[in-house]
């Protein structure tokens, strides 16, 4: 079996202190391998955010191991965290966090930049031909679509060519032509670049993309899927684990 490029071994985060503290994931054990998609999907409050936030080193846990592409997150100080965060990791989000000032081709390469790097020549036009934006590299947010900056956002993730691309909701405000734009583009990531993707969503339609789904609650993961998957499946299995979770009683689904 070859080593994941994202391992989670025996994650605990916890949150507050004394009464109010609250335990988001609870020895939570998973691995994400090269050129797989794989979509997190739970009820509110189960703890996928804070699982994509540990798997990416942008939360450290209270306890067990998070390893990106060989190298364990702990070793590491906050400098060498954060370089291996820009090098390493690719980061999509909701909220697109393009910088309005700047054209799309500067959003592109602001990693590279901040890194005090020069992107080596065509790699950001390369970056937004890829996405479908070659024509568009001039343009500012302000000029583009939601589907185009949320694509700006992929071109950006990819300039360091990284291990593994994190998605936090990418499609949550897009429309639903605009939202499989974005899902063939990760879909095409994995398939033709053998990329990691990892999705969170609440979507089941956007779940279906991926080749693989892990559903969390209160904090574990208490079911997946993989193989042929289909959106009435997703919401199947995510409709029994939230009616077991206000059962108070969640667990794997059969």
């Amino acid at each position: 079996m070859t080593t994941p490029t994202v391992l989670l071994d025996d994650v605990r985060a916890v949150y507050g202190a004394g009464t109010r503290q609250v335990t988001a994931l609870t020895g939570v054990t998973v691995g994400f391998g090269r050129g797989t998609f794989t979509a997190v999907m739970g009820p509110s409050g189960s703890g996928k955010s804070t699982l994509l936030h540990c798997a990416a080193g942008l939360d450290r846990p209270a306890s067990g191991t998070v390893t990106i592409d060989g190298t364990r997150l702990d070793d590491l100080d906050e400098d060498a965290l954060t370089r291996l965060r820009r090098d390493r990791i690719g980061f999509v989000f909701q909220a697109f966090n393009l910088v309005s000032t700047l054209t799309a081709a500067q959003n592109v390469a602001l990693p590279q930049r901040l890194a005090g790097r020069r992107p080596a020549d065509g790699d950001v036009a390369a970056a937004l031909s890829a996405v479908g934006l070659a024509e568009r590299a001039a343009h500012r947010p302000s000029e583009l679509s939601g589907g185009e900056q949320q694509r700006v956002a992929i071109a950006r993730a990819l300039i360091s060519r990284p291990a593994v691309v994190f998605a936090d909701e990418p499609t949550g405000a897009l429309d639903s032509a605009t939202s499989r734009q974005i899902l063939r583009l990760l879909r095409a990531l994995v398939d033709e670049h053998a990329q990691t993707v990892v999705m969170v969503t609440h979507d089941p339609v956007a779940a279906a993309w991926a080749d693989r789904v892990v559903i969390l609650a209160d904090g574990r993961i208490v079911d997946e899927l993989d193989g042929a998957i289909t959106a009435e499946a997703v919401a199947a299995r995510t409709a029994a684990v939230e009616a077991a979770v206000e059962a108070g009683a969640a667990g794997p689904s059969c």
